[in-house]
């Protein structure tokens, strides 16, 4: 049986996957944005560019807010903060309310992720290379919360035996 720590610090490396992935998503965006001859080195071709993805209406707010609205910000934000929060909520070992915030907060980025990947697929007919790494994270850190999840509600049963 793997232990509860083995789970606890694939939650920190797959985050700080995350917040890397997102940084780079950042910097690519707004590189692309102000020069249009950039090209990122994961424009691998013309269906596999992430600089026309996360400039595309749907790399900021998710492409569900008002241009002007104060909280259309870039996607590539919104995953940095989530990488962040998930860190942080990280440390507690004992909670099993954190716990099942983890849980929820990780069903969030899941159903983001179907609904951009969906976007990315279908919509824009491209792949972005540092949007479908973000997505594998955000799947593997749902699977590593839910199963810290269990564990933790097993340790507590187990407390309350003894």
């Amino acid at each position: 049986m793997v232990s509860l720590s083995v789970y606890r610090h694939s939650v920190t490396i797959l985050c700080l996957v995350g917040i890397s992935l997102s940084l780079y998503a950042f910097y690519v965006e707004t590189r692309a944005t102000g020069d249009r001859s950039y090209r990122a080195a994961c424009d691998i071709s013309e269906r596999m560019s992430c600089s026309r993805v996360l400039t595309s209406r749907w790399g900021r707010g998710f492409g569900l807010l008002p241009e002007d609205s104060p909280l259309n910000i870039p996607d590539s934000l919104v995953g940095l903060i989530y990488y962040c929060l998930s860190i942080i909520l990280n440390r507690s070992y004992t909670s099993k309310t954190i716990a099942r915030l983890r849980v929820i907060f990780s069903l969030l980025t899941i159903f983001g992720s179907m609904y951009l990947g969906y976007i990315l697929y279908f919509v824009l007919h491209d792949v972005c290379v540092v949007c479908c790494g973000m997505y594998l994270v955000n799947f593997l850190l749902f699977v590593c919360n839910l199963k810290l999840l269990t564990m933790t509600n097993i340790s507590k049963q187990k407390h309350k035996k003894q």
